[in-house]
C-alpha cells in the first residue's frame, strides 16, 4: 500500500494471545475462568495521517485495505471485520478518532485457540485510545472489543478472551467472575514443570454454527431448570441437584452440556486452590477431567486433540493435558517436566505425524502481561 513508503509510526502496541488454564465455555454461561496472556502477540504500529476520515490498514500476510470512517460496514473478508467492528464500536463512544495508518504483524498461529481475534480487537482499540487520547478505561476497551466480535464477526463469545488480553499480569493467571467481572490475579508456580502447547494444525472457525449452538443448548437447559428454580439466570446459578431434578425434561444432549458447565465451574475454583497450595498432582488431574468433559459431554474436541491428550497420559513426565480454546482443533495444553520437554516434543511430533500425517507445532508459553505500549 502506498502509505508504507513514508510510514513513520508514532506508536507501537503489543497485544498478546491468551491461554485459558481451565474454565472452557463457562464465560458465556456467566461462570468462572482462569486465563492468562502469553508471550505470543500481535504488534500494531500506528500513525495519524492527517486526513479526517481515511484509514489504511496493512496486515503482514494479508492484503491491506482502506476505509472511510463515515462509511463503516461489514466486509466479506473475515479478518477485516475485527478492525471494522472495533471502529464501529468506537464511533458510538467518541468522535475523536480521525484518519490513521496502521500495520499489523502477528506471531500467533491462526486457528490455534490462542485467541488471535481478541488480540486483534483489543490491540487496535488500545492503540487508537492512546493515539487519539480517547480517555477510555481498560475495562471499556475490553467490553467494546467483545461487542465488536458479536456484531461484526458474528461470534457470541463471552468476555474472557478480551479480558485476558488486556488485564493480564506477568507470572499470574486471572480468576475472573464473568458475571460480575470481579477478578483477582493468582500467582502461578509450577516449577519444575513447563506449559507446552501442541498445535494440532486443525483450524476451527469460532463463527461456525457449532459455537453458537452450544450457547443455545445451555440457554435451553437454564429455561428448563428455571421452571423449578425461578431465580436462576444462567448455568452459573445452577447446581447438580437442580440439573438432576430436571433431567427427564431435557434431551440427553442438553443435559450433557449443562453437566459439563456445572462441573467445569467447580474445577476452576479447585484449580485456584491447587495453585495456591502448589498441588501439582491436583493441577494435572483437573486438566484431564476437564478434557474428558470437553470431549464427551460438551463435544467440542476432535480426533486430533483427543489423540494428543491420550498420548500425554502415557508419559509419566506429563502432569496433565487438555484441549484449550473454543474447540474443534487448535492447541492442547500440557504440563511437562522441564527435563522431559524435548523428548516429549519429539515423541508427540512423531506419533502425530504417523497417525494424521500432519506436522505438529510445539512451543512453550509463559503467563505474561496484557496489551501495552512498546
Amino acid at each position: 500500500m502506498q502509505f508504507l513508503e513514508n510510514f513513520k509510526p508514532e506508536l507501537t502496541i503489543a497485544s498478546p494471545g491468551r491461554i485459558n488454564f481451565i474454565g472452557e465455555h463457562t464465560d458465556y454461561n456467566m461462570g468462572y475462568v482462569l486465563p492468562t496472556a502469553i508471550g505470543n502477540k500481535i504488534t500494531f504500529k500506528l500513525q495519524k495521517n492527517g486526513s479526517g476520515d481515511v484509514c489504511n490498514i496493512y496486515s503482514v500476510g494479508y492484503e491491506g485495505f482502506s476505509l472511510n470512517l463515515n462509511n463503516i460496514s461489514i466486509s466479506a473478508t473475515e479478518w477485516e471485520n475485527y478492525v471494522l467492528g472495533v471502529l464501529n464500536e468506537l464511533s458510538k463512544l467518541t468522535d475523536k478518532v480521525k484518519g490513521f495508518d496502521c500495520t499489523i504483524e502477528s506471531d500467533l498461529p491462526l486457528g490455534s485457540g490462542l485467541s488471535s481475534s481478541a488480540a486483534m480487537e483489543c490491540g487496535l482499540a488500545y492503540g487508537l485510545n492512546e493515539l487519539f487520547d480517547l480517555g477510555l478505561s481498560k475495562i471499556t476497551i475490553v467490553e467494546l472489543s467483545q461487542r465488536a466480535e458479536h456484531s461484526y464477526v458474528g461470534t457470541q463469545c463471552g468476555i474472557m478472551d478480551q479480558f485476558a488480553s488486556v488485564m493480564s499480569k506477568e507470572g499470574n493467571v486471572i480468576l475472573l467472575d464473568c458475571e460480575s467481572l470481579a477478578y483477582q490475579h493468582i500467582p502461578i508456580d509450577i516449577y519444575p514443570y513447563k506449559i507446552i502447547m501442541l498445535n494440532t494444525k486443525v483450524e476451527h472457525t469460532l463463527a461456525s454454527s457449532e459455537y453458537n449452538t452450544r450457547k443455545q443448548e445451555c440457554e435451553e437447559g437454564v429455561a428448563t431448570m428455571k421452571k423449578r428454580n425461578p431465580h436462576i439466570k444462567s448455568l452459573r446459578d445452577a447446581t447438580r441437584d437442580m440439573l438432576e431434578a430436571s433431567k427427564n425434561e431435557m434431551t440427553q444432549t442438553v443435559y450433557n452440556r449443562c453437566s459439563f458447565i456445572i462441573d467445569e465451574n467447580k474445577r476452576v475454583l479447585e484449580m485456584v486452590e491447587a495453585f495456591k497450595k502448589k498441588d501439582l498432582k491436583a493441577i494435572g488431574n483437573l486438566l484431564y477431567k476437564a478434557h474428558h468433559g470437553i470431549s464427551k459431554l460438551y463435544e467440542v474436541s476432535c480426533p486430533e486433540s483427543d489423540f494428543l491428550v491420550d498420548f500425554a497420559k502415557t508419559n509419566a513426565e506429563v502432569l496433565g493435558a487438555r484441549q484449550t480454546g473454543g474447540g474443534f482443533g487448535g492447541c492442547t495444553l500440557n504440563i511437562v517436566h522441564e527435563d522431559a520437554v524435548e523428548d516429549f516434543r519429539k515423541e508427540a511430533t512423531n506419533a502425530y505425524k504417523k497417525t494424521f500425517n500432519i506436522d505438529l507445532e510445539a512451543f512453550e508459553v509463559q503467563p505474561s502481561g496484557g496489551t501495552s505500549i512498546i
